[in-house]
């Protein structure tokens, strides 16, 4: 039986990881427009206050910040989060974020660094940037 308690507590273990690194924290970087690359890149913050496991499948709850164009709004979007091997994923796929539009996106969390690609209609490109804790 030991045997069978170790995936979920190491399950467990990245779970608490993971909340420990995207709690209270700024993501800053920069983002790219596929076919624009040579304007160089863009500035991005999103700001998440918590997340959280939900009960249903690989879905969690992200409180979270998001400054785009003239909009400024705290969305809670529950999202799904694969794994590939100890590392997370954030995954939207054709995800509707209210009031912002339709976005796809994976976003790779490497301790604290971030990396990944979008989409948003037509519009695509990468992101990257780093995790920084939010002062208290």
């Amino acid at each position: 039986m030991a045997e069978d308690a170790k995936p979920d507590e190491a399950q467990a273990q990245l779970f608490q990881k993971f909340e420990q690194t995207l709690n209270n924290v700024a993501l800053i970087g920069s983002f790219t427009i596929t076919g624009k690359e040579n304007q160089g890149t863009k500035p991005e913050r999103y700001e998440i206050s918590n997340v959280r496991k939900l009960e249903e499948g690989d879905l969690w709850l992200i409180n979270a910040r998001i400054k785009y164009g003239d909009k400024d709004t705290n969305i809670p979007m529950p999202l799904e989060v694969k794994w590939a091997g100890k590392t997370p994923v954030i995954t939207l796929d054709n995800t509707t974020i209210p009031g912002l539009g339709t976005f796809s996106a994976h976003v790779v969390i490497d301790g604290d660094k971030y990396a990944g690609t979008w989409t948003h209609g037509e519009v695509g490109g990468h992101l990257f940037g780093k995790i920084e804790k939010l002062e208290d």
